[in-house]
């Protein structure tokens, strides 16, 4: 019989002095009793910023365009989101020839949804989430050559907008990517399990979905769920040599190919909610 393949280390400490974790445990439940969000003291359940959150913003070089999700932990806040959106207008409204890399500063690429406001506004989850679904659709399908460059911890919402990108590339001495999503008692919907299993193997989307494993960079090409590792000061360069000489590919025939490719996840985060 195989055995589970170990986790690599993850340093407490220096994670603790990034962010706030609540101390205790507890399951915040909203007023059907269903699970919305668990306020946990493990490595996976960050619940606290302890300075402002940083909004998206864009840049151009050339034909790369550099979109940084900020320097925090960078979850899905409402603003977050109008930040995002506005940045992907600008983009698709040009037309000269482009390529999107996505990145951002310090130790977080993105701890994914906002539980604190989920938790304040439980009656507000599935209109978020699904807004958060249609992000990964856009992303999914956007008309130009995307690449995500990894700075740091990918946690929940913020791996599967990684994945969501043509190509994934990650720093190599720290960080990890982790669906803590079995740990947190929060089943993913249809959609969001559509988008990571349309980029991984069968073996890795179990690994990946039904463990909450934290995939350190050297696992997580193994797996599939990247397709390079670099340190962090090359991290820029090799993710822009992924997309680089892309640029010139005709829009409307990458959006068209893309959406054909990804039709059925598509659908699946497109499609209302079961209960709405």
């Amino acid at each position: 019989m195989s055995t589970p393949p170990a986790q690599e280390s993850f340093d407490i400490e220096e994670w603790k002095a990034d962010v706030e974790v609540t101390p205790g445990g507890g399951l915040l439940r909203s007023p059907t009793n269903q699970p919305i969000a668990a306020r946990v003291s493990g490595p996976g359940a960050a619940i606290g910023i302890k300075k402002e959150q940083a909004m998206v913003t864009i840049s151009t070089n050339g034909p790369i365009w550099t979109l940084d999700l900020g320097g925090d932990e960078n979850r899905f806040s409402l603003a977050w989101l109008d930040s995002m959106d506005a940045a992907l207008d600008e983009l698709e409204a040009s037309s000269e020839p482009a390529v999107l890399v996505t990145t951002a500063t310090g130790k977080f690429y993105s701890n994914g949804l906002d539980l604190d406001w989920v938790s304040q506004f439980p009656d507000k989850l599935e209109p978020y989430a699904a807004r958060v679904e249609l992000l990964f659709a856009r992303m999914l399908t956007l008309a130009v050559p995307t690449v995500a460059a990894i700075n740091g911890h990918a946690f929940g919402a913020g791996a599967m907008f990684a994945m969501a990108h043509d190509w994934r590339v990650m720093r190599e001495d720290r960080g990890f990517i982790c669906f803590p999503e079995a740990d947190i008692n929060i089943p993913f919907t249809p959609g969001m399990s559509a988008l990571v299993a349309c980029k991984l193997t069968p073996r890795a989307a179990v690994d990946a979905m039904t463990t909450a494993r934290r995939f350190g960079a050297g696992d997580a090409v193994a797996a599939g769920l990247i397709d390079a590792t670099t340190p962090i000061d090359e991290l820029l360069d090799v993710a822009i040599g992924f997309v680089e000489h892309l640029a010139g590919k005709d829009r409307n025939t990458l959006g068209t190919i893309k959406s054909r490719l990804f039709a059925d996840t598509v659908a699946a985060l497109r499609a209302p909610s079961a209960d709405g």
